[in-house]
């Protein structure tokens, strides 16, 4: 990345709730550029048995995606202290809608999944829920990540002892909270100069061939490796692999999935584009797209021959895009705003001034 001016990429993350004119729009194009691949990839997902090039772009995305969107998250939780103001902003901004959508999905994959007696259980999250339950864990150990002599070190063997360890159960999805908070830490320990480091042009330049190459490993990898690798959410054990590997294998992932961050990041653009505003609004694409994607398969969107020839790939990935992008628009925000930043100021004491909740993911 090119030297930032100091406004660019301050250095402590912006207020939530502060006018969109102050919010960074560095930040904002990352969130907007990596939930674009969240949704694309999930929408690939029905392509990848017909074509090993759909295959081999799953993968690539999957290998950062997520890391991406993790890393941003804890980029601006660095300031979490555990104050009455950030807790009650954790409880509306994270627990509530985490409560709220575990609830929605389990109603509407009743339908979509043919299973009408699924229970609501809180404590195994269903599909997209698991980051609020994970944001959740991660921000209330921010301070002990903050006061800890080697953080990443310490997150990165964390996730070694997880990845071997097959008897972590389902709740709270803790298997993959774990194996991801080596990203939420590298976020949390992340500064000003380092962004400066990886927007430089040599940065943007050297990103080509290493996107290129990671690409060709991936087309190779399809039919030898799992994807799974990448999801985070079982033990090497589940995956086929001798428990020892996970010493192995996770560094390796993390190294890989965070070089591949950097590059993703090295081509976000700083400057206010047409999708900044949009950045605002991710964690609502993030949730919301899940239904349309969950419900695409049973509306019949995949049946169609074409839809899995190359012409067909492209209009899928076109319509994921458009369709989370319009998820991210300020007309959707402000009717979902009752569920995703509640004002709930009459449920806590009143030693505060009032302000909105929001999240930075």
């Amino acid at each position: 990345m090119s030297p930032l001016p100091a406004t660019v990429v301050p250095s402590t993350p912006p207020e939530p709730g502060r006018p969109t004119a102050e919010r960074d729009a560095f930040f904002d194009n990352a969130k907007y550029l990596a939930i674009l691949l969240v949704a694309t990839g999930h929408a690939w997902e029905p392509l990848r048995d017909g074509s090993r090039t759909v295959s081999a772009l799953y993968m690539l995305v999957y290998a950062f995606h997520m890391p991406a969107f993790i890393v941003v998250a804890g980029y601006f939780s660095r300031s979490f202290d555990a104050s009455p103001r950030r807790l009650r902003r954790l409880v509306t901004g994270v627990a509530l809608p985490y409560v709220v959508f575990e609830t929605a999905y389990t109603l509407w994959t009743r339908w979509t999944d043919g299973a009408p007696d699924r229970p609501v259980s809180l404590l195994e999250p269903l599909y997209l829920t698991w980051f609020l339950a994970a944001l959740f864990i991660w921000r209330l150990t921010t301070p002990v990540w903050r006061s800890v002599r080697w953080p990443l070190p310490l997150a990165l063997g964390v996730a070694v002892a997880a990845s071997m360890t097959p008897s972590i159960g389902e709740d709270l999805d803790l298997q993959r909270t774990l194996q991801f908070l080596p990203y939420f830490v590298l976020g949390l320990c992340l500064r000003p100069e380092h962004l400066r480091l990886v927007r430089r042009r040599s940065a943007r330049v050297l990103a080509v061939p290493v996107f290129v190459g990671a690409l060709g490993v991936a087309y190779w990898a399809v039919p030898r490796m799992s994807g799974a690798w990448f999801y985070h959410r079982d033990s090497v054990q589940e995956l086929g692999a001798p428990g020892w590997s996970g010493l192995l294998m996770t560094p390796v992932v993390f190294g890989c999935s965070t070089l591949l961050v950097a590059c993703f990041l090295a081509w976000v653009p700083g400057r206010r584009t047409w999708f900044t505003t949009l950045g605002a609004g991710t964690l609502y694409g993030y949730l919301l797209h899940g239904f349309v994607a969950r419900g695409s398969e049973p509306w019949g969107w995949y049946d169609p021959a074409w839809v899995h020839e190359p012409l067909g790939a492209v209009a899928v990935t076109a319509v994921a895009a458009t369709v989370v992008t319009l998820l991210c628009t300020p007309p959707v925000r402000r009717l979902f705003r009752c569920v995703m930043e509640p004002d709930l100021t009459w449920a806590f004491r009143r030693n505060e001034p009032r302000e909105r909740v929001a999240t930075a993911a």
